[in-house]
Order: C-alpha cells, then structure tokens, then sequence
C-alpha cells in the first residue's frame, strides 16, 4: 500500500509543502528517492536504513519507491530524513498510518537522534497557512519554530520518543510560546566615546531617520569603535521584524542564534569578502542561492570598514538593495529574493595613507582623487550622510573617567521618539529614509525660506534628483528630532553639510 506522510521544503526563506509517498513493490532490494532530490536528499536512505536498526524496526526486503511531491520541485536539505523513514515504516506496516493533520521535520543521525534542519519557522508557517494543526521538529528547532502562532509545535529528540508519542504510551509536551531574548549586555555603549559629538549627532539622525552613513576620518579617530555601538541606538525590533531575521538566519541554519539575541542584527564583512558572498548566491550549483551578508544584516547593520578597499563588483552589488530593501539572485538553479533592509554604515580613510588634511599626510593630490574615485557616484549618491570625522582631541582623552558622556539609552530615547512620530505620520511603521517619492511632498512641507534655500543648493552643489530626495527626507529626520512639523532652514542647512565627499570626489 502507499503510505503518505506530510512535510516541507524551504524555497529561499518561503516554506511550501512536500508529501512524502512511498510504495514498496517486488523486486530486488532497493530503496529509490525520486522528485528531483538533490546529494543531501539522495543520501538521506543511508542514514534512514541505519536509524531503522538502530531503532529495533526492520528493513524491508523488497523494493522502495519514495516520491516527494511537487515532482518538479527541486528538493534541498536534510529535513527529508523523518519523513522518509516514517513513511516507510507506515507502508511496510510496522506503524500505524500517521496523521494527516501533521507535518514532520528533521534530519537522522545513524542512531535515531533527530538533528537541527535549517528553515524550521518558515516551514512552520507555511503549514500553518495550509491548514495543518501540528508540526513535529528537532529539539533544538522548536524554539524558532514555536514563533508561528496558531499551530503547535512538538519538540521531537529522537526517533523512538516520537514512535512512543504516535502510539499514545509517552505524549510529546508541545513547545511553549516564545519568550523574549535577554537584554543585551552593555559592553558597547556610546558612553565610552570620548568626544566626538559631531559624529554622534550625526549617527543620531541615522539611527532616527533609517539613513544611511559614512565615515571618512584618520586611523585612530574612533570609527569603526562608534560604528560598533550604532546598533545600541536603534529601537528595538518589533515583533514583524523578528519574525523576518528568524526566518533570514534560519534558512542558513542559524536561527537559533537569532532566536536569542534582543539586539538588531549587525555584520561586518571583511574587505576580501566576494560578490556573491556579500549579496547571496553562495552554495552548491544545483541549490538555489542562500542569503549573503545583507540578507543577514536585514532590519539591522550592515558596517563595511575600509570601503574603498572592497572590490568594485562587491560594492555596485550594494547599489540595487539599497534602493530596494531586497535583492534578486538568478543562478542556473532558479531565481530567488531575499529581503535586505540594512542600513549601511561605512568607514574609510581619506587618502590612501589615512593622513589627508594633516601635515602627517605623504598622498599628492591625485593620489587622494583616485582613491576617492574608488566609490562611484551612484553608490555615494545612496549615501545620506557623508561624515568627516577628526582625530580626538587629548582634552576629551584625558576628561576619561571625569566627565560623564551620554549614554546609548539616553540617545536611544531620542531616537524612538522621533520613530514614534515618523510612523503615526504615515499611518505604517516605515522611517523616513524609506518614505517613497510620492508621499515627500505630504510628509516634508518647506517654510518659504527653507524653499528658496534648497532651491539655490541644489543648483549650486549640483545635486542628482535622488540626492535632492535623500536630502530632503534627512531634513525631514532633524525636523523631527526637533520636534517640528515644518522643515526650517537651519534643519535643511544640517542636512546639506552632510553630503561633504560628494564635492571632494567632484573636485
């Protein structure tokens, strides 16, 4: 007889649902996977035919036939493992057929421990949606699993518990609905910055308005050290907004980690990082592509340290996601989306040496030109704020331990604040930076001043018509965080004296 048992797939971070049908028949002992299964798929009977007799079950002698339905579905990943096995066992007899109402997940050591599979919640949901009622995942799954509400989720350790739980002798407790991630530990805290309030009201306005930010400044004058505490200033995710990174880190096999951490994702790839690693699409030829760096910084920080450093392939990959909040991949395996809403915060030197504007500074002129020449205009075009930051000052350093710098929590109140009055404007939880062309003129009205002021900046600085929007929603930011409902002038002054490296390359 044909035994059918229910479990899913993961296409990108979106779960769909696969039915496992098996069929044994006469002939020479054998146990074929068919449904365009890839490497890990196909070796899933090996592991299958050792955790039946590790489990005390029998293997059949006879010819097995196991399809995983949609047939023209490429099929990735070791969640394959229980389904299989128990779809086998179903058909030969030795269970009971098992609920229809259930979905199963999970890879098989050769002992009949169940092993972690990656995109647990996004399978999860998509049962959900389908209409199943339970979902039976590895133990250390069901955290990130248990996020999808309005469907139960078991917590499954091993083959034999899960056998005892179907046959009613040991009943499986489900998972409990998640609890909030301990607070992080303030090791990183603006606090410890000396100085530097220029670069702080700066972040300030990035973290309020969702811009994103450069750094340009010498070695040692504290960039990548507030680059590093810029994610201690942003609100804290919402419940939408978890429920997105889980499901980004899951599919790449992390969601647990995700599961634990309170903060906003923060990456920070090295300056040899590739392409593909950067932008996703990493991975075997016959698997669609996996989520790179900008994936996993989504509804966080995404720092790139020595920017004129990266390759210029990695850098024009940043210019489409930035402008889009997603990026599309096509390799020969299909084609795939990946949400990437980051915000982007860069450091660089201002010369190939670090000491421009010093007489420390050994660069000629052009030397300085051409290493700036290393960003494209697009790529700083999509760039809010472009901040020159100075070397410290020794008064700053030595008032160490005296006077008493400002908090992360207290610019962090701030920063909610103006967040607050940004999403009751617009009726949605979306920031300024993102405001779309169509509602700035709503959003952002000019005094007359501020008007004929921007008017004649615009044509002075020779500003692009992307750049005259990001100003604009940046002034739109100041003017929040000053609690005004009109643009003034000295809020769009504020917002044009950050797009200094424009005019440095220009020159």
């Amino acid at each position: 007889m044909v035994a059918r048992v229910f479990s899913a797939g993961l296409s990108g971070i979106d779960g769909y649902i696969v039915t496992v049908e098996c069929l044994p028949s006469n002939g020479l002992p054998r146990l074929d996977v068919v449904g365009l299964p890839t490497g890990a798929v196909a070796e899933a009977g090996e592991r299958v035919r050792a955790a039946v007799k590790a489990c005390s079950f029998d293997w059949p002698v006879s010819r097995i036939t196991v399809n995983l339905a949609p047939a023209d579905t490429r099929k990735a990943g070791t969640a394959y493992d229980l389904p299989i096995l128990l779809s086998i066992l179903a058909a030969t007899g030795q269970i009971d057929p098992l609920p229809q109402d259930a979905i199963f997940l999970g890879e098989l050591s050769l002992s009949g421990l169940l092993r972690p599979v990656c995109g647990a919640l996004s399978m999860a949901l998509a049962a959900r949606d389908a209409g199943f009622r339970t979902v039976y995942v590895p133990m250390q799954n069901a955290q990130e699993a248990s996020y999808a509400t309005g469907i139960t989720v078991l917590p499954v350790e091993s083959l034999p518990a899960l056998i005892a739980h179907l046959s009613g002798r040991a009943p499986l407790a489900p998972c409990p609905p998640p609890e909030p991630p301990p607070p992080t530990d303030d090791t990183l805290d603006f606090s410890h910055v000396m100085g530097q309030h220029a670069v702080k009201r700066a972040l300030e306005i990035a973290a309020a308005g969702g811009h994103n930010i450069l750094l340009s400044g010498p070695p040692g004058s504290g960039k990548s050290m507030m680059a590093k505490r810029f994610a201690t200033i942003l609100p804290p995710l919402s419940d939408n907004e978890r429920l997105e990174v889980i499901r980004v880190w899951s599919a790449v096999g992390r969601g647990q980690e995700a599961v634990g951490r309170a903060a906003r994702p923060f990456r920070a790839p090295h300056h040899t990082t590739s392409a593909a690693a950067l932008a996703g699409g990493a991975g075997a030829s016959n698997r669609l592509p996996t989520p790179g760096e900008i994936s996993l910084a989504h509804r966080g920080v995404l720092f790139l340290d020595e920017l004129p450093e990266f390759r210029r392939d990695v850098l024009e990959a940043l210019r489409q996601p930035l402008e889009d909040g997603t990026v599309t991949i096509s390799r020969v395996a299909g084609q795939v989306t990946y949400p990437a809403r980051f915000q982007l915060i860069a450091a660089m030197n201002p010369c190939r040496c670090g000491w421009y504007g010093t007489d420390r500074c050994t660069c000629s002129k052009a030397s300085v030109q051409q290493y700036l020449r290393r960003l494209s205009g697009p790529l700083l075009d999509r760039i809010d704020l472009q901040i020159a930051v100075q070397p410290v000052e020794y008064a700053a350093l030595a008032a160490r331990g005296q006077a008493a710098e400002e908090p992360s929590e207290t610019i962090r109140s701030r920063v909610i604040a103006a967040r607050e009055i940004q999403y009751q404007r617009q009726g949605v939880d979306v920031c300024n930076a993102s405001l779309s062309p169509a509602h700035l003129s709503d959003c952002c009205p000019l005094t007359e001043e501020a008007s004929d002021m921007f008017r004649a900046a615009f044509e002075r600085l020779g500003l692009t018509a992307r750049a005259h929007d990001r100003v604009l929603r940046m002034a739109r930011t100041i003017a929040d965080l000053a609690g005004s409902a009109v643009i003034h002038p000295e809020h769009l002054a504020e917002a044009l004296q950050y797009r200094t490296l424009d005019r440095a390359i220009s020159g």
